[in-house]
């Protein structure tokens, strides 16, 4: 949102805790950017922009409600960017980054220059977000903090609904008795676009009575992929729609999931206006996105990262990871919160079912009041529970070393979690390659 709003006259400043590639980036486009929160770097605001990861005791937030500036969630300043736009909102449990970067390549793809706010690094584009010249604006909803709600999309995307951020929803009823009031709002107004073949989904559908156009592998949906093949980091896949045929599309990105989420972009775009052959030649050409099964052939091995860190998310990875190395797959996987583990173990014990061997880190809290009993060991025993080979090792940082004990030629080792176990995915990849 700052990107949209340095290239729309707006000035921006903000604070981070450490410098990174992306506060350097920032300020490099016109920011402020300050290291640390202090009061001081509110002062002269106009308005004030928190996310919901900002605590009431941040200095910054106090400072300004103390002096009568306003503050708003990020979802409504990225509501008012959507504003005046022929605006996709495209939000879900799982896959709406790469269903929102999708849309926005092709859209590009066919010359309509759009817009877009998403929260990964497009390859294809190197930034995650980007001021285009065309009418369309895409951007990835949060359903986290059931924030999508502020936001007022001409379409929306619901790529699929599961029990996830359960230290919001506490269940799995709560997510979906948020969507099923949104929808009975009366929005989007512009067309809705929904997963299928996912029966949350449905249930949401039922209970609001609102119709929508359907992607999926299911006979009744509007565009349903009808057969497809997985070769290695590639695959393709058969696709009609509601007027017939639309033939094959390919896809350089492995995994059936990736085929679910091209099938969501291709439902959009062409409903949109893009020519079938023009969305045809330039899926090819979508690399995805950064730490998005970002995948490295170092010698004889293969790394991967992976953002992902609900057991659905990570079953498809693997599933889509089993083909691209001819070796064993492993599984480097840094939990994340109690409530995550605590609810949804027997899913990640059947996750890991896809993998040779699961290495486990200490877990990430994410600030959460930790639950009695459950930890990163107990999570180990679940998942051994399933048949499963795990080892733990609770300090990340010697990771690499345990891995460089059990690997072979032609393994693919996946790394979940986030940036800072993906630096030591990187020194566990520099080692093999210097060795």
């Amino acid at each position: 949102m700052a990107r949209l709003l340095l290239a729309r006259g707006f000035k921006v400043s903000g604070s981070d805790v450490r410098e990174s590639s992306i506060t350097r980036a920032i300020r490099g486009e016109g920011a402020i950017v300050n290291i640390s929160h202090s009061a001081d770097n509110v002062k002269d605001a106009d308005l004030v922009v928190r996310s919901t990861a900002i605590p009431d005791q941040n200095p910054e937030l106090r400072a300004a409600l103390a002096s009568g500036i306003k503050v708003v969630h990020r979802s409504e300043v990225l509501d008012a960017l959507m504003a005046g736009r022929r605006s996709v909102g495209v939000t879900g449990t799982n896959g709406k980054g790469s269903v929102s970067a999708m849309i926005a390549y092709l859209l590009d793809c066919a010359g309509l220059s759009p817009s877009f706010a998403i929260g990964a690094i497009l390859l294809n584009f190197k930034t995650n977000a980007r001021e285009g010249k065309g009418r369309h604006i895409v951007c990835e909803l949060d359903e986290s903090d059931g924030s999508f709600a502020n936001t007022n999309p001409d379409v929306l995307v619901i790529n699929n609904l599961e029990a996830d951020h359960l230290n919001y929803y506490k269940d799995l009823k709560g997510l979906l008795d948020a969507f099923a009031a949104y929808l009975a709002s009366g929005r989007p107004q512009g067309g809705l676009y929904v997963n299928g073949d996912d029966p949350n989904i449905r249930t949401v559908l039922e209970r609001t009575g609102v119709r929508a156009v359907t992607f999926g592998k299911g006979a009744g949906c509007s565009f349903r992929v009808t057969d497809f093949r997985l070769e290695g980091m590639r695959s393709s896949f058969g696709l009609s729609g509601p007027e017939g045929d639309l033939g094959w599309f390919d896809l350089s990105l492995p995994g059936e999931y990736n085929i679910m989420n091209a099938a969501a972009a291709l439902a959009v775009v062409l409903s949109e206006g893009v020519a079938p052959d023009r969305a045809r030649e330039a899926l090819p050409g979508f690399s995805g996105l950064l730490n998005r099964f970002t995948l490295r052939k170092v010698k004889d091995f293969f790394v991967v990262k992976d953002f992902i860190s609900h057991p659905t998310g990570i079953r498809s990875v693997l599933a889509g990871a089993r083909g691209v190395g001819k070796g064993r797959l492993i599984a480097v996987f840094k939990p994340y919160r109690f409530t995550m583990i605590h609810y949804l173990h027997n899913e990640y014990r059947e996750a890991f079912r896809g993998a040779d061997l699961t290495v486990l880190t200490e877990m990430y809290p994410a600030g959460e009041v930790p639950i009695q009993g459950v930890d990163t060991e107990w999570l180990a025993e679940r998942i051994r529970s399933g048949g499963s080979i795990v080892e733990y090792v609770p300090e990340m940082e010697a990771i690499p070393e345990a891995l460089h004990r059990v690997v072979q030629p032609g393994d693919i080792v996946v790394f979940f979690g986030g940036d800072d176990l993906f630096e030591v995915a990187d020194r566990f990849a520099a080692e093999i390659e210097g060795a």
